[in-house]
């Protein structure tokens, strides 16, 4: 693996991480009876979401799936501008959809300042890490 594309999966965590923890909010949200087989009983406000677990138990497991290896090809094939506004968009929309689940103000308010936090980080790092290498050459 390359250095700049271990810069750039540096990048794609805190929206990975995210996004896994919005799918694990929300099967944990649903509801015994979804569980049980009865698919109608889907509790998702993404229609997309929605469809994919009205239509099959692992609905949930294999939309998301799909999803983070979309936002991985994408975060590592688009030019790095648009790739920073996709990976903060996805950051952006997982924490409000988590943040649905999360139950009281401190809650959501303590999700949106992890997930802040970890962006910032993650981008200082790749930063740091780019700008050492090229002082290094």
């Amino acid at each position: 693996m390359t250095f700049t594309r271990h810069n750039q999966l540096i990048k794609l965590t805190p929206a990975l991480i995210a996004s896994l923890f919005d799918m694990t909010v929300t099967a944990i949200g649903q509801s015994p009876e979804y569980w049980s087989g009865n698919l109608q009983q889907a509790n998702e406000a993404n229609p997309v979401g929605g469809f994919f677990m009205s239509n099959h138990i692992s609905g949930l497991f294999a939309a998301s799936g799909v999803e983070i290896l979309l936002i991985i090809v994408l975060g590592l094939y688009l030019p790095e501008k648009i790739t920073k506004y996709l990976l903060l968009f996805v950051l952006i929309a997982h924490t409000c959809a988590a943040g649905s689940w999360l139950h009281g103000f401190w809650p959501v308010m303590g999700l949106a300042l992890f997930n802040s936090i970890i962006y910032i980080l993650a981008q200082d790092l790749a930063k740091k890490r780019a700008s050492s290498m090229s002082v290094k050459t």
